[in-house]
């Protein structure tokens, strides 16, 4: 799973499962960019851990719903190594759980932008910089599929466009460029840390087939083998990574 001499962008790769795909895709060959927006000193540190190990990466801070830090982070891309030719987009997030009656009109417009928004404007970004035989990986989730757990109607509805988004997407842009998305279930993060309760995380670990929560290295690892040339007869695909809690 090459990725040698490859310039790869991910996008919220400051921490977890971001952090974890920045230093998989490195350790590969790739020369990495990192957007991030809350976690500088995260990101920092998986920059260092990047160069320590022989890499080239650098971090950007950049708020991803905004077209300006968008083409900030393409010109600065392509001023560092002079090219794109992968785009991982982890960026997102469920930003607080609220139930429909709760919710006002900004939440659900909030959430819809840093997941889904945000998506739009990378590639947008991106696609006119990538030659053939470029990749995408989008993030959906298992709540895509299932319709997430109470209060988060809006991340499971931003994470099921996300999936169509990417079939779409698949067509738009074949031959030239492949577009898979994962959609990962219960993965020890600091998503979980935030937003479930310990009682649930130990629930669904345990209605796995493997009986545990998955890792960001992982994920990383899938992300890796779909952004790769290994997988180049996969696109339009969403693949699911939850250890057997949910079967698609």
């Amino acid at each position: 799973m090459s990725m040698t001499g490859k310039v790869a962008i991910v996008a919220g790769g400051g921490r977890d499962i971001g952090a974890a795909c920045a230093v998989e895709l490195a350790a590969r060959g790739a020369n990495i960019v990192i957007t991030y927006q809350a976690s500088a000193d995260r990101a920092k540190d998986t920059v260092e851990r990047i160069v320590a190990a022989g890499g080239n990466a650098i971090a950007i801070h950049a708020d991803l719903t905004q077209k300006a830090d968008v083409y900030n982070t393409v010109e600065t891309t392509l001023s560092t190594y002079g090219a794109i030719d992968c785009l991982v987009h982890v960026s997102g997030g469920l930003v607080e759980r609220k139930k429909i009656v709760e919710m006002d009109l900004a939440h659900w417009h909030k959430v819809l932008d840093v997941n889904l928004t945000s998506l739009f404007l990378m590639v947008q970004g991106v696609i006119p910089h990538m030659k053939p035989g470029s990749s995408i990986v989008t993030f959906s989730s298992q709540a895509a599929r299932d319709g997430g757990g109470g209060g988060a109607i809006p991340y499971a509805t931003s994470k099921g466009a996300v999936s169509t988004f990417t079939r779409g997407l698949a067509k738009e842009l074949g031959p030239d460029i492949r577009v898979n998305s994962v959609c990962p279930g219960m993965i020890s993060t600091g998503f979980h840390d935030t937003f479930t309760p310990d009682n649930v995380r130990s629930n669904v670990a345990g209605a796995t087939c493997i009986k545990r929560e998955g890792t960001s290295e992982e994920v990383a690892k899938l992300v890796a083998f779909l952004a790769c040339d290994d997988a180049s007869y996969m696109t339009g695909n969403n693949v699911d990574i939850n250890g057997g809690l949910l079967f698609s």
